[in-house]
């Protein structure tokens, strides 16, 4: 049995981590039986110090890309088998948008604006046990910083950061159009990705300026729905 260690679901999402919400979906799109252990302290043990990780029969896999991978060798490739070689460069491409550029605006969005923390916080840390909830979240939340600004993103100002993932959003929405999936009729595992970041870019109780920019895109929401339907239904 796979178990997938993540966040405890938050926002009223399967989980208000992206990555995690990736790894559950990925495994709800493939098929595979699994356990979820909804426990946010192990990130205190897991083998890279961040959440998600799995343990598939006693082999343990951390970051939600290298999870994926291990899950299509191990138990097949379930759903890119038919892809050709420019729509895997497509797939990489997008993912990389999502997961490398689009989430630190989002981590912004959700970590450093004072509006939108406490319910950050409430979201990842409320269930902790005292006196962890009184100092783990601000530990936290300095760290992110540190990393956002060691990234880059957190050296631009809170507008630049804003018309960063706005574009980014555009993107999205341009390329997905009317399709059903990202990549066409069938969905993939770039679906997976695609729909753990624009659920919470968009039914995250957090107003920002980049959640209002997707919102102008019904296309983004009717595949968020789409998506729901079909995996969590």
């Amino acid at each position: 049995m796979i178990k997938l260690y993540q966040f405890a679901p938050a926002f009223g999402l399967p989980n208000a981590s992206p990555f995690c919400m990736k790894v559950q979906t990925y495994l709800r799109m493939a098929g595979l039986p699994h356990e979820l252990v909804n426990d946010g302290l192990r990130v205190l043990k897991a083998p890279k110090g961040k959440l998600p990780f799995i343990d598939d029969d006693g082999v343990v896999v951390a970051d939600s890309t290298f999870i994926v991978e291990h899950l299509q060798r191990r138990h097949g490739d379930r759903l890119d088998g038919a892809l050709g070689a420019a729509e895997r460069a497509v797939a990489t491409a997008f993912q990389r948008l999502f997961e490398e550029n689009l989430y630190w605006a989002l981590l912004h969005s959700r970590w450093i604006d004072e509006q939108a923390w406490p319910r950050t916080r409430e979201a990842f840390f409320g269930t902790l046990p005292l006196p962890l909830r009184w100092f783990v979240p601000a530990v936290a939340r300095r760290g992110l910083r540190a990393q956002l600004r060691g990234h880059g993103m957190g050296r631009h100002t809170v507008a630049q950061i804003h018309a960063i993932a706005c574009r980014d959003v555009t993107a999205v929405a341009d390329f997905l159009a009317d399709k059903p999936f990202m990549l066409g009729a069938a969905p993939s595992t770039l679906d997976a990705t695609a729909y753990a970041f624009l659920a919470n870019l968009l039914w995250a109780p957090l107003d920002s300026p980049i959640r209002r920019h997707a919102e102008t895109r019904p296309t983004l929401e009717a595949y968020c729905l789409r998506m729901k339907a079909r995996y969590y239904g």
